[in-house]
């Protein structure tokens, strides 16, 4: 594919999202999601269907693949005693079918929160995270929910290749360090999709805040019954995403701060989903 064209012209380290070259050529990657008006994932585009910009320039994308790439995943549960019965019940079942339903290499993680953040299952490919005992995790403790998605984040950012974070709570944040607003800056500036899930009819405005930032998405769901098919989606909507690269146009690129970045498809009726910047260091 062309990505592998152009990564293959020499050794690159990844810095905030961007592979840099030891040219000083730096190309920036972008994981992109389309759906159509019912949710599903949008097949078949190729790179000339899609309309990149960077801080209001527009962009030649040179690299493109689309399809199935190396993913990354933590998934965090919540397991405070807000979760307790049938809905923790649930969500143990949710997220099992999430992982089964994942490619066998793909590498998954996974977190419990209650008054601690534990590890339950280290990073391991998803077949063998399908054996993860999803039955010991029991209610208990409150949910210090930033403080544990937070950490979450740096977790996953540790890891290489595509990287997401699933996160499956009520959604109410108890006793964190961490406030919204800083926990949002913190996920904009680590390159990792955020699909956080809330159980319940009102959903915490910051997961939107969170999965419009990163490029991933956020669900509200009223009924816990309802959530094992959701993750399915998300399963299925991970492994259909597309992936263009570019070379900034602008000399200012360069600089250090924030970069906004803006993608759009030609196609009508479609929603698109990315990350909305980047930041150099």
């Amino acid at each position: 594919m062309a990505l592998l064209e152009v990564l293959s012209l020499s050794l690159f380290a990844v810095v905030s999202g961007a592979a840099q070259f030891s040219s000083g050529v730096r190309l920036i990657e972008v994981y992109t999601t389309v759906t159509d008006q019912r949710g599903d994932p949008v097949t078949g585009l190729a790179a000339s269907d899609f309309h990149v910009s960077e801080d209001g320039v527009s962009e030649r994308v040179t690299a493109f693949a689309a399809g199935e790439f190396p993913l990354s995943v933590v998934i965090a549960l919540d397991r405070s005693f807000s979760m307790a019965g049938e809905r923790l019940a649930l969500a143990r079942r949710a997220a099992a079918a999430f992982v089964r339903a994942l490619a066998d290499d793909d590498e998954v993680m996974v977190l419990t929160v209650g008054s601690d953040i534990e590890v339950l299952t280290p990073p391991m490919p998803a077949r063998a995270a399908a054996g993860t005992a999803w039955q010991s995790i029991e209610p208990w403790g409150s949910t210090p929910l930033y403080d544990a998605m937070w950490r979450a984040i740096d977790a996953v950012t540790k890891r290489r290749g595509r990287r997401a974070l699933l996160v499956i709570s009520d959604g109410a944040d108890r006793g964190s360090e961490v406030r919204a607003a800083d926990l949002v800056d913190h996920a904009r500036h680590a390159d990792v999709l955020l699909y956080p899930i809330g159980l319940g009819k009102n959903r915490p405005p910051v997961f939107a805040e969170l999965a419009g930032v990163t490029g991933g998405r956020s669900l509200a769901i009223a009924d816990p019954k309802q959530l094992e098919r959701s993750l399915a989606t998300l399963a299925r909507e991970l492994r259909t995403q597309y992936l263009l690269g570019y070379v900034p146009r602008d000399a200012d690129a360069h600089r250090s701060g924030w970069h906004a970045i803006d993608v759009r498809v030609d196609r009508p009726g479609v929603r698109v989903r990315a990350r909305d910047g980047y930041f150099v260091p």
